[in-house]
């Protein structure tokens, strides 16, 4: 095939091109983000796994072992079809805690950051054979198709172009764990035209080269059948170890790490991929023995081409070249641009930024962004310069084993990561380390040199001494590694933060952190801790970014939001420079404060992890979550208030009845210090925690609602070995009973006061009647005109006495006064005028100024004389509580069918805490021995008979002080 170069370089430039025009329509927002985002193109940007080897290692694998060539695509399916307990596990760490790679993830398990280094070194020796691979198959088709002599040299230009396309769409983000949509749809768009391309090559191997399935059939039975005869097929022990191989190459290799972890996509897109990647791969799969039988029908393989290369012998057409071409290009830019993009955020987090820390930068985030930059173009050219060096030597299958095999070292590490919290950083080091030895050893020997393997047999396995290196390689440096990862841990001692990261990472783990305070008491403390490290911008940015996460103020200080806080901002820092440096950063600018005390479990944090994971839990541990979830609604739903308290001192429970009754929602304050609650909770609940009583009864406290008489019962909680301890707070509302209780004593009271009030009237009335009789009888035996209007004035108010000592006797019966009585319009201007009379008669009303407002023809239906002893005790209550000079005001207004008066002074007022009693007998505010307390309850009384209402206003409304007494009484029509 003789493809022009020129033609050649605008083949590979133009799909090149398509892919930054894809890439520019998505950050324009030209492709909806509906369409983005879809589990479809997530499902072919996974098909990134189909690399260069999916499209001619394939074919080179299925010419020398058959079907063999399947395991390629089964061990990723199976490893996807276990995405419940395998990959999903694995998204919930890498989404919590921002692991954006594998050695971030190794990191953070074992708590070490030389744990973070050696991982990446691994991978990095690991990828380089894979990277080589992708850039030889982009210089071998070149030179298939053109016949260029310096093949490399154009494989480095399009090394070139893919560095540049992944650093202006990939490295855009500072952040790791950002979502690329651009580069998700781009890689997606990669994986369709690989599809594609590769289907339609099948196809024409099929109808072109066959002429249909039963044409391909009668080749296979016939002239075909020598040409499978010499197929060496793979022992099951060999297709089993292959299909491990690419099983954890499935989520081990740093590329599909990230595209399946690092993305923050959902659960359920993981998920729908469990089922649609293995289709995918399959769809990939079907063309691969067509077209290595196509070849073989046509001779190409004596051509020597190369079995991987078959492709391009199917035809001298030049669309036919140019399909397998643009197949391998998009296979193994794809590959290339995440792995780039992956490797580099490794180096940078676990090599570049643990050696040089990044304290006191000026502008952190612009220089993360270049470093990322430079690594991705050196990680690029890195794998051209592998494929120039080593590559160029070997085939594509030696160089696919010796990527796969080495990755597969970090497999034990994974499982134990997953499934035995007994692993520590000890025994999972050394055995990563004995087991790269091995592979390395074993197969890089003859892969830099000519010198042979270097495979050491242990004792016992000198059965398979005849296998295939890479077999021998794998078994053994796998077992090596498992066995070394077992007996270390379990000879060694495992750290506290290990267990703790253990838990976190444990498949069925609930994280039980400990509830220990910190030494910045705010969010705006944590920016002054952080900015030593970060520079101002930068931590402010970061805390600012952490805050709004939670929905937490800047102010805020509770224990438990603080602690959340500092976790969310390690998380955060882990996205940006890995969890060692971010894990150090953290540990040392936001320490916890250490007090001495035991620190106990973060009993809040554990139940909402418990709730945010009760869909995931069976059996069991589901029926024990479901009788945790009865007993915590039933302490919520109590209709007494409730609230918990540590040893610490910290709020544990607050539950919803507590809730309605202070006003305070439980999530602003779970967590808090009880001298932190607002007032006058932080005071009340001190002093029952301090009380050395179990209870206080009815202590009143003002609320918004009024005032409130609540009762406090306490129970204390022993600590025990298994056991927390703390306080739990009951708070009763017994207002209601203390009124009753109020209204009970008032009763008592008004009852003894009847019984004094009907003997006083029977005591009093005798000898009134006995005056009333001398006064009628001095008008028979005089003529004398003063002494007759003396005696007029006798029986006047000798009358007057009669009708209080009827009062007296009517609210001794319950205010059932004079039965029988009618009632006559009354002008209440006539009856105001009439009471400042009688005023004046008793203290001079020159010092005070009386205003008589009422118009004369608003009239009530009453008892003249009631209604006169009503405006007489209003008027003189009024009259002495103002000043000399005071002005006391009588006015008269109807309102419907009511007519209102008013009795108003510019006295001092009455306080609060009387004016609520006024109308109790023996309840005055003048000084002792001036004031009975028995007029205002006989003008209640007054008022009631007239089916009228009082009010009382201290200050009136607009007044700064004085008192308004209203009645309403029924206006007469």
């Amino acid at each position: 095939m003789n493809a022009s170069l020129t033609g050649l370089l605008a083949l590979g430039t133009g799909y090149l091109l398509l892919l930054f025009l894809c890439a520019l329509a998505v950050e324009r927002g030209w492709i909806p983000v509906r369409i983005a985002r879809h589990p479809a193109i997530y499902t072919l940007a996974l098909g990134v796994y189909a690399s260069a080897w999916a499209i001619y290692g394939s074919l080179e694998l299925a010419s020398s072992a058959g079907f063999g060539y399947l395991a390629y695509y089964l061990g990723v399916a199976g490893a996807f079809l276990l995405a419940p307990v395998l990959l999903v596990p694995i998204q919930r760490l890498s989404h919590t805690y921002q692991l954006s790679s594998l050695a971030d993830l190794f990191a953070f398990r074992f708590r070490s950051r030389w744990v973070g280094t050696l991982v990446t070194l691994v991978s990095l020796l690991a990828v380089m054979p894979l990277l080589a691979l992708q850039v030889q198959t982009m210089g071998d088709a070149i030179f298939l198709m053109t016949g260029a002599a310096s093949p490399s040299l154009l494989a480095l230009a399009f090394c070139v172009l893919i560095a540049l396309f992944t650093i202006l769409f990939g490295a855009r983000h500072t952040r790791l764990h950002a979502r690329h949509d651009t580069l998700l749809v781009t890689i997606a768009l990669e994986s369709a035209v690989k599809l594609v391309a590769m289907l339609a090559l099948g196809a024409f191997a099929l109808f072109a080269i066959f002429d249909g399935p039963a044409d391909l059939q009668a080749w296979l039975d016939g002239p075909g059948r020598a040409a499978q005869a010499g197929v060496e097929h793979l022992d099951p022990a060999q297709w089993r170890t292959l299909l491990l191989l690419f099983f954890a190459a499935a989520f081990l290799m740093p590329h599909m790490f990230h595209i399946t972890f690092a993305e923050t996509l959902s659960r359920r897109t993981l998920l729908q991929a469990a089922w649609s990647l293995p289709l995918f791969l399959l769809l990939m799969a079907l063309p691969v023995p067509l077209i290595l039988w196509g070849a073989q029908r046509l001779g190409a393989e004596a051509t020597g081409i190369g079995a991987a290369y078959l492709a391009f012998a199917l035809s001298d057409a030049w669309w036919v070249g140019a399909l397998a071409f643009i197949a391998g290009l998009a296979a193994a830019s794809g590959t290339m641009i995440i792995i780039s993009l992956a490797l580099s955020g490794m180096i940078l987090n676990h090599l570049v930024l643990v050696a040089h820390p990044p304290v006191d930068q000026p502008d952190l985030y612009r220089w993360l962004r270049w470093l990322r930059r430079a690594l991705i173009g050196a990680v690029i050219f890195g794998g051209w310069l592998f494929y120039r060096t080593v590559g160029v030597n070997h085939d594509l299958t030696t160089l696919g084993l010796a990527a796969f095999i080495g990755m597969a070292q970090c497999l034990p590490g994974m499982l134990a990561l997953l499934y035995w919290p007994g692993a520590n950083r000890k025994g999972m080091v050394t055995g990563l380390v004995v087991g790269t030895l091995i592979w390395l050893a074993g197969l890089w020997p003859p892969l830099l040199t000519d010198l042979p393997a270097l495979v050491v047999l242990p004792p016992g396995l000198e059965v398979i001494a005849s296998e295939p290196d890479w077999y021998i390689v794998t078994l053994v440096s796998l077992a090596s590694n498992i066995l070394t990862l077992i007996l270390v841990s379990l000879m060694t001692r495992t750290s506290p933060g290990e267990r703790a990261a253990a838990e976190a990472c444990s498949v069925d783990a609930v994280i039980r952190p400990k509830r220990l305070p910190l030494e910045a008491a705010n969010g705006e403390e944590f920016k002054q801790h952080l900015a030593r490290a970060l520079g101002d911008d930068v931590a402010s940015r970061e805390v600012d970014r952490a805050l709004a996460a939670l929905h937490l103020s800047p102010l805020e200080s509770r224990p438990y939001a603080l602690r959340r806080l500092r976790d969310r901002i390690q998380a955060n820092l882990s996205g940006l420079m890995g969890p060692s440096v971010a894990q150090d950063i953290v540990d040392r600018y936001l320490p916890y404060r250490q007090d001495g005390g035991d620190a106990t479990e973060d009993i809040h944090f554990v139940e909402s992890r418990l709730e945010a994971y009760r869909t995931r839990l069976t059996g069991l541990a589901r029926e024990l979550d479901g009788l945790r979830r009865y007993h915590r609604r039933t302490l919520a739903r109590l209709p007494v208030g409730l609230c918990a308290f540590g040893d610490d001192g910290e709020l544990l429970m607050w539950n919803d009845a507590l809730s309605a009754l202070t006003g305070i929602p439980g999530a602003s304050v779970i967590g808090a210090r009880r001298d932190s609650l607002p007032a006058p909770w932080g005071e009340l609940l001190g002093r029952i925690l301090a009380e050395p009583r179990s209870h206080l009864y009815k202590q009143p406290v003002a609320l918004e609602g009024g005032l409130r008489y609540l009762t406090l019962h306490k129970a204390d909680l022993e600590d025990g070995d298994d056991e927390r301890g703390g306080k739990v707070i009951l708070i009763e509302d017994h207002s209601e009973m203390k009124w009753l209780e109020d209204e009970l004593v008032h009763a008592a009271r008004l009852a003894s006061i009847g019984q004094l009030a009907a003997g006083v009237a029977h005591e009093i009335g005798n000898p009134i009647t006995g005056i009333s009789s001398l006064a009628q009888n001095l008008r028979y035996d005089t003529d004398d005109p003063q002494l007759l209007e003396t005696a007029g004035q006798i029986q006047q108010l000798t009358d007057r006495v009669s009708r209080i000592v009827s009062s007296l006797v009517g609210f001794a019966h319950g205010g059932r006064h004079v039965a029988g009585q009618s009632f006559a319009p009354v002008s209440m201007a006539a009856i105001t005028d009439e009471a400042l009379h009688l005023i004046h008669l008793a203290r001079s009303g020159e010092d005070v100024d009386y205003c008589n407002l009422c118009a004369p023809d608003l009239e009530v239906p009453g008892d003249a004389q009631r209604l006169l002893q009503v405006m007489i005790n209003l008027l003189g209550n009024a009259r002495d509580a103002s000043e000399p000079g005071g002005r006391v005001v009588v006015d008269a207004a109807p309102e419907g069918e009511w007519l209102r008066i008013t009795v108003t002074d510019e006295g001092h007022g009455i306080d609060a805490s009387v004016r609520d009693h006024l109308f109790e007998p023996f309840t005055t505010t003048k000084p002792p021995g001036e004031g009975t307390g028995l007029g205002l309850p006989l003008v209640y009384s007054i008022i009631a008979e007239h089916h009228g209402q009082i009010d009382i206003d201290s200050p009136p409304p607009g007044q700064p002080h004085g008192t308004r007494i209203s009645l309403w009484l029924p206006l007469n029509r």
